[in-house]
């Protein structure tokens, strides 16, 4: 992952299209990474619905069909989804006794059980390829005073169908009530269906990560998701 981001800052970022930090330094080697990027601080944290799905249907539209050509190391689909897929095995009998699973998310959880790698496969049939960030959640993004948003940390930087960064977005970052918001802004949802399984498993994992009571934003942004299938 690190080694990806450092590529990214190295071969990506000059022409990737959208704000993304400046870097002013970046090396691997034998000892590790280094990266000397633009302190955003000042920024404010996360970004608009609209704003942030605008920004990610910019990125996904420049490199469809051609980003995995152009860097044949981006991470493909299917990397790493048989381990997600026993390490969601393990942490269900634990997620179903929370106490902040709706009904109708915990069923649809115990039915996930076994079928990872299934809803994994599935990501494929979402569309054309292009360069996807691969955690494009609020927390990764930044607002600058001209409203302007920046993309941050691309460890995880991907060739995808562009749908899934949406997907995971709107999981992870944004209020139900707001998500017709980014929809709107992103201009369609064509494949959403297909990959919003894959993204829910890693809302599950998330939600397992907190104190038993405190994943009600979780179970919301999963009930939405829910309503989209």
């Amino acid at each position: 992952m690190f080694e990806s981001e450092v590529r990214f800052y190295r071969e990506i970022a000059p022409v990737v299209g959208v704000r993304v930090p400046e870097c002013y330094q970046s090396e691997s080697g034998p000892e590790g990474t280094l990266l000397v990027l633009e302190d955003l601080s000042d920024w404010a944290a996360g970004a608009e619905p609209g704003a942030a799905a605008s920004v990610l249907r910019e990125l996904h539209d420049r490199w469809a069909g051609r980003a995995h050509n152009e860097w044949g190391w981006l991470r493909p689909l299917g990397a790493g989804e048989q381990l997600v897929a026993e390490l969601y095995d393990r942490s269900w009998p634990e997620l179903a006794g929370r106490s902040d699973l709706s009904a109708s998310v915990r069923s649809f959880g115990e039915g996930l059980v076994g079928r990872v790698v299934e809803v994994e496969t599935a990501v494929g049939q979402a569309g054309a390829l292009t360069l996807a960030h691969g955690d494009a959640s609020a927390q990764n993004m930044r607002t600058g005073p001209d409203g302007v948003v920046a993309l941050l940390d691309w460890e995880d930087v991907s060739a995808a169908p562009g749908i899934l960064d949406l997907a995971w977005f709107l999981v992870s970052s944004v209020e139900p009530e707001r998500w017709q918001e980014a929809l709107t802004a992103y201009g369609t949802s064509d494949g959403l269906s297909a990959v919003m399984p894959s993204v829910m498993v890693q809302g599950y994992l998330s939600a397992s990560d907190l104190p038993d009571g405190e994943a009600v934003g979780w179970n919301a942004r999963l009930e939405a998701a829910l309503e989209l299938l």
